[in-house]
């Protein structure tokens, strides 16, 4: 394997985050994997060098010495005597999932590293589904946390519900094009608007361009989100915030990443592909898609937008409404 196949391993891929798993853990054990492939190939034949060894002289009874000229194998390049041929990869993470979080995790391996800092300036948007639970509130919207109220939603419907997620939806994206500092009266900004590339350049709260209930059957209640600049932690205080407006209260019990930019579900690795050819066969199947997309995200932005500093993170921990990025839905 050896260097042919690090040459194959430059570039972007996704993987699957399962929940309960910090993703330095996921990424160290994605190295060890891929380090283990690389070493494990068949070593070359050793390299043969002439040496003059001491010897009889043949065909001679008389214990006469001489020097003879002779092939034999070097071993400085063994590997008991070199050791590993790879001892360190370097693989970077791109949006981050906390430990209670799962789905799509895109890593960047060689030149990849740099393609995870576009990705960032590109501002892509990411789908989520999102599982709620009505009637009780804890001190970190998750399910496990600590109880802090109980109420009822007996009153609750789907009409309801859909009216929120729909006022939510539109507070953002006014939002959107407040923090995308663009003219609206313009051509240019026209054309974006039509295509749906408008996206901020700069940090933002978190943004939603998209929100919908997918199920609703209570206390249990679904969502689709999608959205740009988040964590995952704001993603459980949206759920919060929706009981509070429903006049009841409600709790996260799943965030589930469904894709991040051109990466989807059907392209992430499970647990049991963590391995070399898998992630070689992945980023090449991947590499045309990556630059078609990153061009297209990037092309509009060229020249009139300053980018954002290398590998800088988006997500934006200032605490804030999650309904909307300056103000809650009004009742």
């Amino acid at each position: 394997m050896g260097s042919a196949g690090l040459a194959r391993l430059q570039g972007l891929f996704a993987i699957y985050k399962p929940p309960g798993l910090k993703w330095k853990h996921l990424r160290d054990t994605v190295e060890l994997q891929l380090l283990k492939g690389l070493n494990a190939g068949k070593p070359p034949a050793p390299k043969q060098r002439v040496r003059f060894l001491l010897g009889p002289v043949e065909g001679s009874e008389e214990k006469e010495l001489t020097l003879t000229a002779t092939r034999v194998p070097t071993l400085i390049d063994h590997p008991l005597v070199r050791g590993l041929a790879f001892t360190s990869l370097k693989v970077g993470v791109g949006h981050r999932l906390d430990s209670q979080a799962s789905g799509v995790l895109v890593l960047g391996v060689g030149h990849g590293r740099g393609l995870l800092t576009d990705m960032y300036n590109a501002h892509l948007t990411k789908d989520y589904t999102v599982r709620g639970v009505l009637g009780k509130a804890t001190d970190d919207f998750c399910e496990d946390g600590r109880l802090v109220e109980k109420t009822t939603y007996d009153h609750v419907t789907r009409e309801k519900l859909d009216r929120i997620l729909a006022v939510i939806q539109g507070s953002h994206q006014k939002a959107l094009v407040t923090y995308s500092n663009l003219d609206l009266q313009t051509q240019e900004a026209y054309e974006m608007a039509v295509s749906g590339v408008i996206r901020p350049m700069n940090k933002s709260p978190m943004l939603i361009t998209g929100i919908r209930c997918l199920q609703f059957a209570p206390p249990e209640f679904l969502l689709e989100v999608q959205c740009m600049h988040e964590t995952q932690k704001q993603l459980r205080r949206l759920v919060h915030e929706i009981g509070l407006e429903l006049k009841s209260t409600a709790v996260c019990t799943q965030v589930r990443r469904t894709r991040d930019g051109f990466f989807t579900l059907d392209d992430a690795l499970l647990r049991t592909q963590w391995d070399l050819p898998s992630i070689q066969d992945a980023i090449q199947a991947a590499a045309p898609r990556v630059v078609a997309e990153l061009e297209k995200s990037l092309r509009p932005w060229l020249g009139t937008q300053e980018p954002p500093g290398a590998g800088q993170p988006w997500d934006s921990e200032r605490p804030r409404s999650a309904l909307g990025p300056e103000s809650h839905v009004g009742h």
